[in-house]
């Protein structure tokens, strides 16, 4: 049986990607910092272990790569989702908030990707590192959260480039909007408007619809893809200006 590690895998695209492992058989170490949604979400993935871990922090994430390690007996899988979101503007943006973003979202997925290196060379396994529409497409109050997520995308080609050797495929997946509890709180109406109109596809993505596209590059269908960007975003990336007038 396969094994996986997926990092903020309590809630949102994390939770929603160990469920459609689980049901294709894989077995999952759920792992958050927030150790009460771990335990929460526990139910919902039938066979998961709950591994409450900062992956900022490399003593906790070599103890975390362990456990899961003992626990599934092997690790084909990593899942470097875990991120945190705070905007403002470039000016209000303080070191303390910048090294915040950037050593979770950024420092998070190479501590994780190096402590798994051995497990994964073992298993000829497949990592895929969550970045997002902003770490490839600038927007305003994002100048911290935006960098990390570019960095993101570029970490994941230098993983790439190192690890193909061995067999070891790593991807990286860019969400657009998606519905999540926080983008419901944070996105007033004329916001979510404002998304629908420019995205081709004219709404926000569900959790499970991101979670499908990692499960894809995780998968042998995905065998000769390493090193590679998968938006899933309705199309928001790929468009510009205008699409708001032609669809009136």
């Amino acid at each position: 049986m396969k094994g996986a590690i997926i990092t903020g895998g309590a809630r949102g695209i994390g939770l929603a990607t160990a469920k459609l492992l689980t049901a294709d058989g894989w077995k999952v170490a759920l792992v958050d910092r927030d150790d009460a949604a771990l335990q929460q979400a526990l139910p919902d993935v039938p066979g998961s272990i709950a591994i409450s871990a900062d992956v900022s922090q490399p003593e906790d994430v070599t103890r975390m790569v362990a456990e899961a390690k003992a626990a599934l007996g092997r690790i084909d899988g990593l899942v470097n989702n875990a991120g945190v979101a705070l905007f403002g503007p470039e000016a209000e943006t303080g070191f303390a908030m910048w090294r915040e973003v950037m050593a979770t979202n950024l420092d998070g997925v190479f501590l994780c990707s190096q402590a798994a290196r051995k497990a994964l060379f073992e298993s000829k396994g497949a990592v895929v590192n969550i970045a997002s529409i902003s770490g490839h497409r600038a927007s305003t109050l994002r100048v911290a959260y935006g960098t990390s997520k570019a960095g993101v995308i570029h970490l994941t080609k230098q993983f790439a480039a190192e690890w193909g050797e061995a067999g070891v495929r790593v991807n990286c997946v860019a969400p657009g909007p998606v519905d999540t509890k926080l983008a419901l709180a944070v996105h007033t109406p004329d916001i979510r408007a404002a998304y629908h109109d420019a995205i081709p596809l004219n709404r926000y993505g569900k959790e499970e619809e991101i979670a499908q596209g990692i499960v894809f590059l995780l998968s042998e269908k995905a065998s000769y893809i390493t090193g590679q960007l998968l938006s899933v975003d309705g199309g928001f990336e790929s468009t510009g200006i205008g699409l708001p007038s032609l669809r009136g």
